[in-house]
């Protein structure tokens, strides 16, 4: 299933303005005082523009920084090398991916009303935008999967959810991802049937590029698990099933934060392509920024909920991890 999405630049300018790229109104800001064809600038006032940039800015930041975290940590740390931990640690991969490739451009763009990176990066924006979003989804996918298996039959869970099938999961999540965005920019098969709208809103310092995204009914499956779990006697599984229901509440609350984030947009996209782009610049904005601070959500839940996160940040922050043998540091002990 797909929705189509208008990109940024439909809701940055007045419809009638951007119809008419070369006749401004005499008073308007161009994104390119001295070029014919400029984009219409409409900036924020320098206070508004200050905290946006601060609010923005401190988004990236959390994003590439606390992913890193959580990359660091499980892929240096020996007791977190598991299956589950291998999924987290590539979807932090992608949100830390979308803190650097994406947020900050977009940042400018969304502040300064106007594209200053090129045509060419400017589809390669949009392609990285849809490749890491396509990619947390099916992350997102193969843990839920792995945490129902884990709940359901922890016994068995370690014979059919291997480190070998994890790989497989990363694998297909990265490579269909990154196909499937590149094959839409690449063959312009995103923009069929919108030729005549896309022409006439270009314009010099946008960036304008008609994406389809697709929905992600797949993640509406939250984990609500622990009360499937099969009851059976022995300590051993009931010692098993608590923690593994644990670990698939935490993800569940990734799960949740993920839909919160990003429905709101795909929501907005979809009514507002067939109701002619009537959101408010501000609106849509906002909920573009609501969904990229979801990649930097992650790390806040992980540090909440997992102790050992907490403990490996303290061993990466004072430099205990450079040390020799840090690999095998017990991160689960208090």
């Amino acid at each position: 299933l797909f929705v189509l999405n208008i990109s940024f630049v439909f809701h940055e300018e007045n419809i009638l303005h951007s119809l008419h790229p070369l006749a401004p109104p005499a008073a308007a800001q161009l994104c390119y005082e001295n070029l014919n064809g400029s984009c219409v600038r409409t900036p924020y006032s320098p206070g508004a523009r200050l905290a946006l940039y601060d609010v923005f800015g401190f988004g990236a930041v959390l994003a590439i920084f606390g992913n890193l975290l959580v990359m660091i940590s499980i892929l240096h740390f020996k007791q977190l090398h598991s299956p589950t931990n291998f999924l987290i640690a590539s979807l932090a991969g992608a949100d830390f991916l979308v803190g650097v490739t994406v947020m900050p451009f977009s940042m400018v763009r969304s502040v300064e009303s106007c594209w200053y990176f090129g045509r060419t990066y400017c589809t390669m924006h949009s392609c990285f935008e849809g490749s890491f979003c396509y990619a947390s989804i099916y992350h997102l996918c193969f843990i839920s999967l792995d945490r129902y298996i884990a709940v359901t039959d922890p016994l068995v869970y370690p014979t059919r959810f291997t480190a070998s099938v994890a790989g497989m999961c990363i694998a297909f999540s990265w490579l269909l991802s990154v196909i499937f965005s590149s094959s839409l920019l690449g063959t312009g098969a995103n923009e069929a049937g919108l030729e005549e709208l896309v022409s006439a809103l270009t314009c010099v310092g946008g960036c304008q590029i008609a994406i389809f995204l697709i929905a992600k009914q797949q993640a509406r499956k939250i984990e609500s698990l622990s009360n499937k779990t099969s009851r059976s006697s022995g300590s051993y599984r009931d010692r098993v099933s608590k923690r593994e229901r644990k670990a698939a509440k935490t993800l569940g609350f990734a799960v949740t934060a993920f839909l919160i984030s990003w429905l709101p947009y795909f929501i907005d996209s979809v009514t507002d392509a067939f109701l002619g782009f009537i959101t408010p610049t501000y609106m849509y904005e906002i909920l573009v920024w609501v969904a990229y601070y979801n990649s930097a959500m992650n790390p806040l839940i992980y540090a909440f909920f997992y102790p050992w996160f907490r403990k490996a940040i303290k061993l990466i922050v004072t430099g205990k991890v450079l040390r020799e043998n840090s690999s095998t540091i017990n991160v689960f002990s208090e």
